[in-house]
């Protein structure tokens, strides 16, 4: 009988730890911790073991294709392939930080949106038929942040390309090495990258319908975590709740859906629900 697989990105702390973490205690197969820092991987690894829980580990850099490669490889010559992939792994500047719009929506960008898009045209064809995928995205992914009207219109575009959502992208790097991009995009290059998620979620769930793989956008919620600066109300524990249940639970008719942190759907280009967290 092949085992099943189940694989969590940048999960070394935070919302992936506690995603980790929940699948060990559910899922009937072998989960993969992965994170770019292999000796925090490790510990990360060390401290779910003292739980009394055994994830695998492998080194996995999201940013890098040939770590990517290598991580494909890999799980190719183990096993037959994934049933379960959560793509965690991103960055936010803080509101302090001092680099230039320019250098945060570059760097971004390429983390949050393009380096998830390397992910999954590497990855996905090693995704079994019936697998999910959790792209984890934010309220920040909502459309109703995007300030243009004409914007909104083309994230909406039930045609739109992963290559015409990634020319998108790149104008806003572009717009805002050139200063231009605030009437438009607003002020948030991590806004623009999780809408960027989320449209990337819907597109790729219209491509691989005939797969029978779900692809689901989540709002983990506003989470105790670094990367909120240890301001969010929610534990990571919380926050792996609506991840764990799309990845787990939710029924196959829930699939290219933007999920809220209560495992409620939400309208993408709606009204934002008022339960932020």
């Amino acid at each position: 009988m092949s085992t099943k697989v189940a694989v969590v990105t940048g999960s070394n702390k935070g919302i992936g730890f506690a995603i980790v973490r929940g699948l060990c205690k559910r899922f009937n197969g072998t989960v993969y911790l992965t994170s770019r820092d292999e000796e925090r991987g490790k510990k990360a690894v060390a401290d779910l073991n003292k739980e009394g829980l055994n994830p695998s580990y492998h080194q996995l850099d999201i940013t890098d294709n040939k770590s990517i490669e290598r991580f494909r490889d890999y799980i190719k010559s183990k096993y037959d392939g994934i049933d379960i992939l959560v793509n965690n792994a991103a960055i936010a500047f803080k509101s302090a930080s001092t680099e230039p719009v320019a250098v945060q929506a570059e760097q971004t960008l390429f983390v949050n949106y393009f380096s998830l898009v390397s992910v999954c045209d590497i990855l996905f064809p090693i995704v079994k038929n019936g697998g999910r995928v959790v792209n984890i995205s934010s309220s920040c992914g909502h459309l109703s942040h995007i300030p243009s009207g004409n914007l909104r219109k083309r994230f909406q575009d039930p045609e739109l390309t992963v290559e015409e959502l990634s020319a998108l992208m790149q104008q806003y790097v572009d717009a805002a090495k050139q200063g231009t991009q605030e009437a438009e995009w607003g002020i948030s290059s991590y806004v623009v990258s999780k809408v960027g998620v989320t449209a990337l979620t819907k597109i790729q769930q219209r491509l691989l319908n005939d797969r029978d793989i779900k692809v689901n956008a989540v709002h983990p919620g506003y989470v105790d975590t670094d990367m909120s600066s240890h301001r969010g109300p929610l534990t990571i524990d919380q926050g792996a709740s609506a991840p764990l249940y799309i990845a787990l639970d939710a029924p196959d008719s829930v699939k290219g859906e933007y999920i809220w942190f209560n495992s409620k759907i939400v309208n993408w280009d709606g009204q934002i629900p008022e339960e932020k967290y």
